[in-house]
């Protein structure tokens, strides 16, 4: 997944909330699911039933499903099923709060603020039936491993890089060292029990933990997702175990302590996952409690210190509080003894006993897992129960597992324990793993090409950034623009019956605003397209001149650099965009027996000096149009007495009257007459040849140019 910075696009929730509807239509035969390479598409089938649900919903109503004009009907469609049959809700995500947030596959963690791109994210809101937010658009983009690379130096520290010691060489060029743990480790790492259905494995870990919590031993079920933690909840729920609820953290600790103290097994359990993870530093500083018993997601299976015994800083800070001076020193006293003497139930139990409940596809947050027991020194135990149902063991080849468990004897309710069993399923993480590999290596390869184009724009952005002045680019870019003008319509060496003068000069017009005689310059004796092209830029760079004196050099150069990066930034992210686009599909070359990979460099090199040559355009276009509007200064109205005498004043109300009515009959209401010899200050006329002298022109309001157009469609366009 690459690093992404979005900014928000139209908003097409009415699109995704009406083909979501059309989803649960959809049968079976309808669509190809593939959970081993997570693609799913429709079917010949499926496209027909498809566009019939389309059309009768009224979404359809311009040809058929695959032509041109629905290619964004298509997509929608394309995301609204993959929401519907490769992400799972309690899995992949969580709907919290009315909003769809992203669960962290390798910390079990939510990840709030982030969002799926490409409109998946907006085809998870419509499933689950919240608040549907506008599209992201990719202002940009970088993967993870060119990030990396952008440090000079890089280096780490993690309990599981050995697994991946392949990838940290070829990517980034680094050892991988492995350190001597403090103490040695003492955890007794158990071989896997397999069973054929996913109730035998539930009813195996459930006898597992009555064993386990008999002996006061604490313990902590691993599972893979928040749906697999509340299944395994629910399932010892049924067998009579209590659910703490740590929404009051004081109460369920005395449980917790009650229970140790007895020696007695509680039969109480808490459950750890992105629904509690308010609790989680309440629930993993006692899952060490001698007879404790945690369910939990990856939240506690990496960077989790579950000290056994219990955690004699949490304590403390909570039950100390308010307390000074001897009862203080007494209170801490009490729970260090506590501590230590639940310390000394748990380690004569065996210490923290690991149960996991499913191999995930990476054998680093297994390792993880079982990790969190037996540290600095302290005895453990760790073992995994798996099914044939299980995600791993489903998707990657379980038919064969099962017929030869089935040929082997096996009944309802045994097991099959041995080290070869943990050699295989090893072997098919490690394919899987070798799998995931090379589609981030390849993703790799792809984005290098986009790497070099994003080193490029960055540091050219930079370089303007640093400018006081882009007054020299600016002019580079206007004679580039001139020069492809006129070699697109007048080749070099090209007969005089060979040249487009008139579509030169229409282009003349359209982006650098200028009106000139070129089909009279071809008609000349012995011109050139030197010439044409000598004459075209005197006469843009006469006319920027002319511009910038009006507008005033110290206003144009401000104006010239915002304009640069504006347009740098804009055509940047749109170009992000085709890139992607033709990432997705350019495997099809490989039918035609060319290599993806240099097919979409010759494609994206193409592209991108298309990007700049249309920067120079939209640059030069901009300025060669840019006025400003400076506001005139505002009217001074005559002083209120003026236009009605007072009464008061000498005279009285008859001579303010007679006044009045001498006004009504000479018909006078000049400013001279109402403002008592004061002139009232006119609007100066408008000069169309000198926007200075338009003073505050509605958007709405005719262009003073004379064009004919509104003002915002003509001087006021980029004001």
């Amino acid at each position: 997944t690459p690093l992404i910075i979005s900014g928000h696009s139209d908003d097409k929730s009415d699109l995704y909330n009406s083909i979501d509807k059309l989803l649960p239509k959809l049968v079976k035969e309808d669509f190809e699911l593939d959970e081993k390479q997570r693609t799913v598409n429709l079917t010949d089938i499926g496209n027909e039933h498809m566009e019939e649900l389309l059309v009768d919903a009224g979404v359809l109503t311009d040809g058929a499903l695959y032509e041109a004009q629905n290619v964004t009907l298509v997509h929608h469609v394309n995301q609204a099923l993959r929401a519907h049959k490769l992400f799972q809700r309690d899995k992949d995500y969580i709907v919290r709060k009315g909003e769809v947030v992203i669960i962290d596959e390798f910390t079990g963690r939510m990840m709030p603020g982030r969002r799926y791109s490409e409109g998946l994210h907006q085809a998870l809101e419509a499933k689950e039936r919240v608040q549907v937010q506008p599209e992201n658009v990719t202002l940009a983009s970088i993967t993870f491993q060119n990030y990396f690379r952008l440090y000079e130096k890089l280096g780490g520290m993690t309990g599981t890089a050995s697994t991946e010691a392949d990838e940290f060489a070829e990517i980034y060029r680094l050892d991988v060292v492995e350190i001597p743990t403090n103490r040695p480790v003492q955890r007794l790492d158990e071989d896997d029990e397999v069973y054929r259905t996913g109730k035998e494995k539930l009813n195996a870990i459930a006898t597992e933990i009555e064993e386990a919590s008999a002996k006061m031993q604490p313990l902590l079920v691993g599972t893979t997702s928040i749906e697999k933690s509340e299944q395994v909840a629910e399932f010892l729920a049924s067998k009579g175990y209590k659910q703490i609820d740590f929404a009051d953290p004081t109460k369920a600790l005395v449980k917790l302590y009650e229970a140790a103290h007895s020696g007695k097994p509680s039969k109480l359990f808490a459950v750890l996952n992105a629904r509690f993870h308010e609790q989680e530093a309440y629930i993993v500083a006692e899952a060490g409690v001698p007879g404790a018993i945690t369910i939990a997601t990856n939240m506690a299976g990496r960077g989790t210190d579950i000290q056994l015994g219990g955690n004699v800083e949490m304590r403390v800070a909570q039950e100390c509080a308010g307390l000074e001076g001897e009862a203080r020193e007494a209170k801490e006293a009490q729970i260090r003894g506590e501590v230590a003497e639940f310390k000394e139930k748990a380690i004569a139990a065996g210490g923290l006993y690991i149960i996991g409940t499913e191999r995930h596809e990476s054998r680093r947050i297994d390792n993880q897992l079982r990790g969190r027991s037996g540290r600095q020194g302290d005895p453990g135990r760790s073992k995994f129960f798996l099914s044939l149902q299980d995600d791993l063991m489903r998707i990657f080849g379980s038919e064969r597992m099962d017929s030869m468990l089935v040929k082997l004897g096996l009944q309802e309710g045994e097991a099959i324990v041995h080290p070869w069993i943990n050699k295989a399923l090893e072997k098919a993480q490690h394919k899987v793993e070798a799998r995931n590999f090379d589609i981030r290596k390849n993703i790799l390869k792809f984005d290098n090409v986009m790497n070099d184009q994003r080193k490029v724009i960055f540091e050219r952005r930079r370089e303007i950034m640093a400018e006081e002045s882009v007054e020299e680019t600016v002019n580079e870019m206007r004679e580039d623009v001139v020069a492809e003008l006129v070699t697109r319509h007048i080749p070099h060496d090209a007969y005089a019956e060979a040249w487009d003068v008139e579509a030169l000069a229409d282009e003349a017009r359209a982006k650098l605003n200028l009106d000139l005689p070129i089909e009279d310059w071809a008609k000349e004796e012995g011109i050139a397209d030197e010439e044409i092209k000598e004459r075209l830029l005197t006469a843009a760079n006469e006319s920027y001149a002319a511009r910038v004196e009006r507008n005033t050099a110290q206003l144009s150069r401000m104006i010239e650099k915002q304009v640069v990066l504006q347009a740098l930034d804009h055509l940047w992210r749109d170009h992000l965009v085709v890139l992607d686009h033709l990432r997705q599909v350019i495997g099809w070359r490989g039918l035609a027996q060319r290599d993806p990979l240099n097919e979409y460099k010759s494609e994206a090199l193409e592209l991108f000096r298309g990007l700049m040559s249309h920067w120079d355009e939209t640059v030069t276009s901009q300025l060669m149009r840019v006025e400003v509007s400076f506001e005139a200064p505002p009217v001074e109205l005559p002083p209120m007495d003026y236009i009605h005498p007072d009464p008061n004043a000498a005279g009285g109300e008859q001579a303010a009257l007679a006044e009045l009515n001498s006004r009504l009959a000479a018909n006078d209401f000049s400013p001279q007459a109402l403002g008592g010899g004061a002139a009232l200050a006119e609007a100066p006329a408008r000069d169309p040849q000198n926007p200075a002298s338009w003073g505050k022109v509605g958007r709405n309001e005719p262009c003073p140019c004379g064009s004919g157009k509104k003002f915002k469609h003509c001087h006021g366009a980029l004001v």
